[in-house]
């Protein structure tokens, strides 16, 4: 039986090539600008009536249903040829973008399997189905050729369809990333589905034109963490921090292994792993804008201690409030690679797709000089939006503090007294603030924030990414931090936790925690290390702490030494001459030593429009019960995070005890996030075996 070998000759080196996704984008150059000038776009004015052209950015926003008959045919074969999809994709969730499907065909074509006939015209109706016009690629042996052995039918026009991918002409971008080819361990040559793809030699481009001789390879920057250490009631009664629901840490961390790199130690900032995932919370009741949950169950990485849960869970708005919303955009030119800009302007179409008329848009940008591109417009002009978007194009050095100026005063412009006003600061953080100091730049986010306007930020990009200044704004403009690595991490987070991105329902957050020394000999709080305060800023209304937004889910893990349990070095200090405490009483509460309380959990907050906080209080009694699933998976989260900063807390546990507790935790996966949590921890635990002396 006739057959051919499907494949487009891709090769895999280290780190980025032109994905077809990012080759979508529909850029024209962009003007010099100076600041608060208007970036020309030709016919945008008319774009709300005029269909957006098949190769814009923007259509890939679409989204495909699961039983789409395109979506069912191509899984149809990955099943039928046993093909793994990378770690970072999935076709499991209840939807499919445009995006997210072109990526996953592109791949299946660049396996090195023999198809049956029949299934090799199945594929080709697909490819001419999501085929770009601009990729056009008639050289003999390119991959209009390929397509020509699959029986693609030519065009109207007599020319073969285009294909998905061009011949690349640069290195791969790094796995999961917008339309790129399926991620081997790639610094060990190992697929993580056992598959060797099609090899071809590659030229040697300059991966990053944008990145001076004189610059070093890699810049990211990571604030240092030092773990939380095991603390005695008797001399630390308190325990307090800022709750937070940045997610950036795990995607970015995420990023690093698919891409074959272990992650630095500062890289992982657990509350930010454990947060990443929903967790089945009771919704709040009456009035109050989140509920408080909590369990006791037995610490899995060692029995003898005792791990407690704290989980918050953000009410969901039935009607959210109108937006007022401005993307502020790098283009400077270390954006110039396929998972920066390109993936940013995929990123916002999806976000566009979300708005209503009672939304208002506008689009900064910023390089040498900051310009707006769109002024305040109307949710539901979206082809205008769109258009505008699809035009925008990456050049020239970088100047944010005069775009963070800029976007605050289209936001100021705009503002929506009783709606969401909010500025989403896209970048790979690699910015200097020009005329301002970084003090100057945080002390205007912090003013701009006390009157109304937070601030989101989102990081993409390799190589030159600063995650600890983008980690900081964020934090000051009471805003959320995310990192976006693939088109499916755009839709979680612009898509499916739009609501909890940007409509805040509490803010400044504050946890305490008491102890009760009759009960508990130690105890360490897992993360949060950068979220301490001060025991006295509890109470204080003017200190700055994290938000809530509608929807959000909060968790925060302790692990419990219990009294008579001496199995780890906890610091001691000398005997206290004036504190005399009646062993029999706890004299800071008045709760007698026999009680069943292991400890006391108080929250402050505020509502959004209030500068004062009100006060939750809830006991946690000493009662160790079976680890629910989402508990299990919370563990596993915390465990792996542990593993990777090689903590001296994680005991002898190692993956097979991450995977033990993901796998009895996986239970509700709708969007098959835990699925991909258990698939990355897989590949880390393949790229930790290729290190080992053989």
């Amino acid at each position: 039986m006739a057959s051919s070998k499907l494949g487009f000759q891709l090769g895999f080196n280290k780190l980025r090539h032109w994905g077809v996704l990012g080759l979508l984008c529909s850029t024209l150059p962009m003007n010099s600008v100076r600041s608060e000038t208007i970036v020309p776009i030709a016919d945008v004015s008319q774009a709300r009536s005029v269909p957006l052209p098949p190769d814009s950015v923007c259509m890939g926003a679409e989204v495909l249903t699961l039983d789409h008959p395109d979506v069912q045919s191509l899984q149809s074969l990955i099943r039928q040829y046993e093909l793994n999809l990378p770690a970072t994709w999935s076709l499991d969730g209840p939807t499919i973008t445009r995006f997210e499907f072109t990526q996953a065909l592109v791949w299946v074509t660049q396996q090195e399997i023999t198809f049956k006939p029949a299934d090799q015209q199945r594929l080709a109706k697909l490819i001419e189905r999501y085929q770009n016009s601009r990729l056009n690629d008639n050289q003999p042996g390119g991959p209009v050729g390929k397509l020509k052995q699959f029986g693609a039918r030519p065009s109207p026009t007599g020319a073969m369809p285009a294909p998905l991918m061009p011949t690349p002409i640069t290195p791969p971008m790094p796995a999961g990333s917008i339309g790129m080819p399926a991620p081997a361990n790639i610094r060990t040559n190992q697929m993580p589905i056992g598959r060797t793809p099609n090899p071809m030699p590659q030229p040697e481009p300059n991966e990053e034109p944008w990145r001076t001789p004189q610059q070093p390879g890699n810049t990211e920057g990571y604030s240092p963490i030092d773990e939380n250490p095991f603390l005695r009631p008797a001399s630390n009664p308190l325990s307090t921090f800022s709750i937070d629901v940045d997610t950036a840490s795990y995607s970015n961390v995420r990023r690093m292994i698919t891409e074959g790199t272990t992650p630095p130690k500062d890289a992982v900032r657990l509350e930010e792993f454990i947060n990443y995932f929903p967790y089945n919370y009771a919704k709040p009741q009456g009035d109050q804008p989140f509920s408080v949950n909590t369990g006791v169950t037995a610490a899995p990485w060692n029995p003898q201690h005792k791990l407690v849960r704290i989980g918050l869970q953000g009410q969901q708005l039935a009607t959210p409030p109108p937006s007022n919303l401005v993307f502020l955009l790098d283009v400077s030119g270390s954006m110039n690679a396929p998972n920066k800009l390109p993936l940013l302007k995929q990123s916002v179409c999806l976000l566009v797709q979300q708005l209503s008329a009672q939304d208002k848009v506008s689009i900064v940008v910023y390089a040498g000089n900051a310009g707006l591109v769109l002024p305040p417009t109307s949710g539901d002009q979206k082809q205008k939006i769109m258009a505008a978007i699809d035009q925008i194009e990456a050049g020239g050095s970088t100047a944010g503090g005069e775009g963070i100026e800029l976007a605050y005063k289209q936001a100021q412009s705009a503002f929506l007294k009783d709606g969401n006003n909010r500025v989403i600061l896209a970048t790979d953080g690699d910015f200097n603030v020009g005329p301002s100091s970084d003090g100057e730049l945080v002390r205007m986010i912090e003013a701009k924030r006390d009157r109304g306007i937070f601030l989101t930020v989102l990081g993409f990009g390799t190589g030159n990414y600063k995650d600890s200044k983008m980690e900081q704004l964020a934090d000051k403009g009471n805003g959320n931090y995310a990192y976006i690595d693939t088109i499916g991490e755009a839709k979680k987070v612009l898509g499916e936790d739009l609501r909890g991105t940007l409509f805040t329902i509490a803010k400044d957050v504050k946890i305490q925690v008491e102890f009760n020394p009759a009960k508990v000999q130690a105890y360490r709080l897992i993360g949060y290390e950068n979220r301490a305060l001060r025991d006295q800023d509890f109470n204080d209304d003017r200190k700055d702490a994290g938000e809530i937004g509608a929807g959000h889910r909060v968790t925060a893990l302790y692990e419990i030494v219990p009294t008579g349990v001496n199995d780890v070095k906890i610091p001691a200090i000398d005997p206290l001459k004036y504190q005399k405490v009646d062993p029999a009483v706890n004299a800071a509460s008045g709760i007698a030593s026999d009680s069943d309380e292991l400890m006391q959990v108080k929250l402050r907050y505020k509502a959004p429009n209030s500068d004062t906080s009100q006060l939750i209080a809830k006991a946690i009694v000493d009662r160790v019960s079976d680890a629910d699933p989402d508990t299990q998976f919370a563990s596993s989260v915390a465990l792996f995070g542990m593993i990777l900063r090689d903590s001296e807390y994680k005991g002898q546990a190692g993956i097979p005890d991450v995977l033990r507790l993901a796998t009895a935790g996986q239970a509700d996966d709708r969007n098959g996030y835990r699925s991909e949590f258990m698939r990355i921890v897989k590949q880390y635990d393949r790229l930790e075996d290729t290190k080992k002396p053989q």
